[in-house]
């Protein structure tokens, strides 16, 4: 009898402790705004301060032929900004190497080079088996549309008020294309009803 019990003590340690261990949301997040992300200062966010506002959610990298967009992300962020619109910057060094950088150098380079003011994250995967929760989201757990691993730097997905993915873009799109802005602009005009 001693020994059953000792045997369901160490299965009750062992359940905890892989509980303990698995991400918040183990199963599948009911929106975008139940995720989290350290930002490139190394703050914890919860994205439930977004929630209600439209978002544009781009891996970035500083050494990309596609870097120059990050000048059109900011012009597109003063222009809706005030309108509930957010971007969501993630940096990455999983392509070609070309987000070398550290943390700091990587937020001096954007507001120093590009005057960004929309949030940045802390560089870290955005495809593979490591990659960070968001991208788990974004590229596994969305509609099946929206689906399927990052190809390259600057890929974009647009969120909607209610939270989910509702439009992706590659990276040779322009932020400032008129069928990207289209769609931040309907989304804009969306209302979603406040849970009581």
């Amino acid at each position: 009898m001693w020994h059953a019990c000792g045997m369901h003590t160490k299965l009750f340690i062992f359940l905890a402790s892989a509980l303990a261990a698995a991400p918040a949301w183990a199963g599948e997040p009911a929106s975008f705004f139940d995720l989290s992300a350290t930002s490139i200062s190394g703050e914890r966010i919860s994205f439930d301060r977004y929630r209600g506002k439209v978002l544009l959610v781009v891996n970035t990298a500083s050494r990309c032929g596609f870097t120059p967009q990050y000048a059109e992300l900011q012009k597109l962020y003063e222009r809706y900004r005030e309108r509930g619109f957010e971007i969501l910057a993630f940096p990455s060094n999983d392509f070609a190497g070309q987000e070398p950088g550290t943390n700091e150098e990587i937020k001096t380079f954007c507001e120093s080079r590009f005057h960004i003011t929309f949030p940045l994250f802390s560089r870290a995967p955005v495809c593979g088996p490591a990659k960070q929760e968001v991208f788990r989201f974004l590229t596994e757990s969305c509609a099946a549309d929206f689906t399927g691993e990052i190809k390259w730097n600057f890929e974009k997905f647009l969120i909607g008020r209610d939270g989910r993915v509702r439009a992706r873009f590659d990276s040779f799109t322009n932020p400032l294309s008129a069928h990207l802005v289209r769609e931040i602009e309907g989304l804009l005009e969306e209302h979603v009803p406040q849970s009581k």
